[in-house]
């Protein structure tokens, strides 16, 4: 039997009814107008700007996650992760991935070079959205801002196709 195609719009997906292949986490810390960023190196957009994150493991909750993948990817803590947003991704292939954003304004250690991530910080009004997925210059400046969102794309590898936001 031919599995159904996957839709080019965010519209035509039920989202009530959707469920992610994979569930996982970015971790955003902050340090007055500076935001720590990575370069990664492997994994699922290898060679893009992000945050810190990765999959929430099996019977680990999301702030668990958020933590525990700073410390892996760049030896910082990030404390008291608070949730500003989630992200909502179907791509063509197939996969779809559920993200919960954090950001934390208070960590401890120093940021480290990692064999998954490149870490540095940036300035608020400067990042590098060309280096970034195509999706992050419509959804981060609401997560900087503290404004609560919801947000829907549709790739096609790593290309978006469609996108909606909804503001909480």
């Amino acid at each position: 039997m031919k599995e159904a195609a996957i839709p080019d719009t965010v519209s035509d997906i039920d989202w009530k009814t959707w469920e992610p292949t994979e569930r996982a986490v970015l971790s955003f810390m902050r340090d007055g107008e500076r935001l720590l960023l990575i370069r990664k190196k492997k994994g699922l957009g290898a060679g893009k700007i992000n945050a810190p994150g990765g999959r929430i493991d099996p019977g680990e909750t999301a702030v668990q996650a958020a933590i525990r993948e700073s410390i892996e990817e760049v030896h910082m803590e990030p404390e008291n992760p608070q949730k500003r947003g989630e992200l909502f991704f179907q791509f063509k292939d197939g996969y779809k991935l559920h993200g919960e954003v954090f950001f934390s304004d208070t960590y401890t250690g120093v940021p480290t070079e990692t064999d998954e991530a490149d870490p540095f910080w940036c300035s608020v009004d400067e990042l590098p959205y060309h280096d970034m997925w195509e999706d992050d210059r419509y959804w981060l400046p609401l997560a900087l801002e503290g404004t609560p969102f919801k947000a829907y794309f549709i790739f096609d590898d790593d290309r978006m196709l469609d996108r909606k936001i909804d503001i909480l």
